[in-house]
């Protein structure tokens, strides 16, 4: 397999004396909020929001999205904290009495890391904070096709959360929700952060380890299946890189 190049997205150009339009980008530190990042920076100025829920992985998570928001550049930054999601419990991600299923790629149905209504309780912080420091659009990594299948993550989601967002902001607030990643499989959203020279080497996937990635768990899976189909190495350390082309998965012993 080949290795990943990457480098910080070019800066967007700008019409002289007139700045960009400001946007949130939630960015919760995986591959797909960076090139949602990458996606967004060519057309606006980024402000950061990132979103702490007692999820397993936290830690790692908020260094990826700090790294991340300096590769690009993002000002402001908002480190929210919503603990309550944790003591809600429900998902596998932030109940410690719950397993993080092992990749299932085949799976049907919504699988035990859906973590109850997570996205409406960040749009909506990402909604005041983007009128207090007047923002124009929410960009979110958000993906329909080729993701594990949250109910949260599907178009008409975000489309009924732009009619919320109409009729509960000021009369002068203009703010439009852009997913503009939903429908691309993984493979396809990869390629695409090649191709702005999105920072993924920065990015954390893993849904149960902070020091390498397990390599097992739906995200994992997803992720190294995208960077597979391509031929191409993903950047970050495993413990295990199986095989997802093959319809038997065979862990790898060594880790990266």
């Amino acid at each position: 397999m080949s290795e990943t190049r990457t480098a910080n997205p070019p800066a967007p150009d700008s019409p002289p004396g007139k700045p960009l339009p400001l946007a949130v980008v939630l960015v919760s530190g995986g591959l797909d909020s960076c090139v949602t990042a990458a996606w967004a920076a060519q057309t606006h100025r980024l402000a950061f929001l990132h979103l702490n829920y007692g999820q397993r992985t936290e830690k790692r998570e908020r260094q990826a999205f700090h790294e991340l928001a300096l590769a690009f550049k993002a000002t402001p930054l908002l480190d929210a904290h919503v603990e309550h999601l944790a003591g809600i419990g429900g998902s596998s991600l932030t109940d410690a009495n719950m397993a993080v299923t092992p990749a299932d790629l085949n799976q049907e149905g919504i699988p035990s890391s859906y973590v109850p209504f997570r996205n409406a309780n960040i749009l909506a912080i990402a909604v005041s904070w983007a009128e207090v420091i007047g923002a124009e659009a929410l960009f979110i990594g958000a993906v329909a096709e080729d993701s594990s299948g949250y109910p949260d993550c599907r178009p008409e989601f975000f489309e009924a959360f732009q009619q919320v967002i109409d009729t509960g902001t000021k009369p002068e607030t203009r703010l439009r929700i852009h997913t503009p990643i939903i429908h691309l499989k993984k493979s396809e959203i990869i390629q695409k952060g090649i191709d702005l020279g999105a920072p993924l080497e920065k990015t954390w996937s893993c849904y149960q380890s902070e020091d390498q990635a397990c390599g097992v768990c739906d995200s994992c899976a997803l992720r190294l299946r995208g960077f597979q189909q391509l031929n191409v190495e993903d950047p970050i350390p495993y413990a295990q890189r199986p095989n997802y082309l093959q319809a038997q998965p065979q862990a790898l012993s060594e880790s990266s």
